[in-house]
């Protein structure tokens, strides 16, 4: 029978300083948080180095490497290892000159069962993505596994509506985010603020637009720009679990690496919908301007 609970663990992550310190760290959280029950485990974007975009150097993509590689072998060897699903975020090497961010998920007996290729890379101070990742190719399709069926999206997928909304049509019943977010440490305290509950508040509206749990899984700590051209960036962690109304049902901390734990509620999402059946009453019959880039009042 199934079980009417889904325990997930989040692992708020803190860059190690190397490769193997990074995976060393993160197989130590993954059986930490499955010795208390987690089913599914999710990590943080990029969790197997720095957050390396911060400045555009030919040298870092070296850093990536193929799927199946290293990093892809030692997350299926987690995965089996401790008999959780796990959501892991690889620097992807497809082909010569052609790389991606790119999340993989593994079953419980370490299998590799999906992949999700970043589609929305941003180019911003701090956030040099385009220089190093192609959009990917995947598209927004969810991935089956023994917990259930994973929409699987990567950080700056997560201000888009679009996304989350075809995850949901597609079936996902969980909307996963692993992330790097952060402010740059020159911001105003309340600019700072204004950041964070943003990306909080439009992932909570994922979650109640869809009527889907949210689970969010960010960097934290201070990480140096390497060109020394800037304060580097800070990233805020406050990793969270929404339920299906938006509700938190766990939140961590905004300055320390943690094992964050919840339990979602297999039934909520019908429930809701019955509630609230937004699905039911959507104009698909109108929607054909969102296809725009945009419209202009002429």
């Amino acid at each position: 029978m199934t079980q009417t609970t889904l325990p997930v663990a989040l692992i708020q992550h803190h860059d190690a300083g190397s490769f193997e310190d990074n995976l060393d760290a993160t197989a130590k959280a993954v059986a930490a948080a499955a010795a208390v029950g987690a089913r599914l485990v999710v990590l943080a974007e990029l969790h197997t180095g720095p957050y390396f975009c911060q400045t555009e150097d030919l040298a870092t993509f070296d850093r990536a490497e193929t799927i199946p590689g290293p990093a892809s072998e030692r997350l299926a060897a987690i995965a089996r290892e401790n008999e959780v699903v796990l959501v892991g975020s690889l620097f992807e090497r497809r082909a010569p000159g052609l790389y991606h961010n790119t999340a993989v998920v593994f079953e419980t007996d370490g299998q590799q069962v999906g992949t999700y290729r970043k589609m929305h890379i941003p180019d911003d101070p701090g956030y040099y993505e385009k220089y190093y990742f192609t959009p990917g190719d995947t598209g927004f399709v969810p991935i089956d596994t023994s917990v259930g069926r994973l929409g699987v999206l990567v950080c700056w997928d997560q201000w888009y509506p679009e996304a989350a909304r075809i995850m949901a049509l597609s079936g996902a019943e969980v909307l996963i985010y692993p992330t790097a977010i952060g402010w740059d440490p020159q911001d105003t305290p309340e600019e700072q603020s204004r950041q964070r509950e943003a990306w909080i508040t439009v992932q909570r509206g994922h979650a109640v637009a869809n009527n889907l749990p949210v689970i969010a899984c960010n960097r934290v700590g201070h990480e140096p720009d390497p060109s020394g051209h800037s304060p580097g960036a800070t990233f805020w962690g406050h990793s969270f679990v929404a339920g299906p109304q938006g509700e938190f049902l766990a939140q961590a901390s905004q300055d320390q690496p943690e094992i964050l734990t919840a339990s979602l509620d297999r039934g909520r999402t019908e429930a809701v919908r019955r509630q609230w059946p937004f699905l039911r009453d959507r104009r698909i019959d109108a929607y054909a301007p969102i296809l725009k880039r945009y419209i202009d009042p002429d």
